[in-house]
């Protein structure tokens, strides 16, 4: 279900003419080596906003941990996580700022 989700929100994205990527690679420096752990964020916005989509019952603390690591990382300071799993969207909206 998340690719949908994240299918969808990426036409919208271009609709309102918002530059994005999608399923980006997340890279760990570790002693001046760049290190691929796997870590792929679902969408980062402008270069700026991290989005990690979920479809969840819900946020765990590893939801937000996930999230907080790659803002970290990419030394970005906004990051939602949005649960497309809720009744009502804004419920399923999470927000951290470094």
């Amino acid at each position: 279900m998340e690719s949908a989700y994240e299918e969808c929100l990426c036409h919208e994205l271009n609709l309102r003419g918002l530059q994005f990527a999608r399923q980006m690679t997340v890279p760990v420096f570790y002693k001046g080596v760049s290190l691929d752990c796997g870590y792929k964020l679902d969408l980062l916005v402008d270069d700026t906003v991290i989005l990690e989509l979920k479809c969840v019952d819900r946020i765990s603390s590893v939801h937000e941990a996930q999230l907080l690591t790659y803002m970290k990382l990419l030394n970005k300071p906004v990051g939602f996580i949005i649960n497309f799993n809720v009744p009502v969207m804004k419920a399923g909206i999470v927000r951290k700022v470094l």
